[in-house]
């Protein structure tokens, strides 16, 4: 079972490899920079439809972020 750690560390890396910072992510998500930190700390967990607009990070994909691989 996926802990939302997991979840949160692999939204963590995909950021971190990608090169994006939070700020430019939240922009193209359409969110504000601390609910893209609140994901990143794991304070929050993103809702599905936000999960979806999660994998606009360069080379992500929703199976990697929630640990489906």
């Amino acid at each position: 079972m996926i802990t939302l750690q997991e979840i949160q560390k692999n939204i963590a890396e995909a950021i971190r490899t990608s090169g994006m910072t939070q700020s430019a992510l939240a922009k193209k998500m359409g969110v504000s920079q601390q609910t893209v930190s609140h994901y990143v700390k794991g304070d929050k967990l993103p809702a599905p439809d936000t999960l979806a607009n999660l994998c606009r990070i360069p080379d992500a994909d929703a199976n990697d972020i929630l640990g489906l691989r």
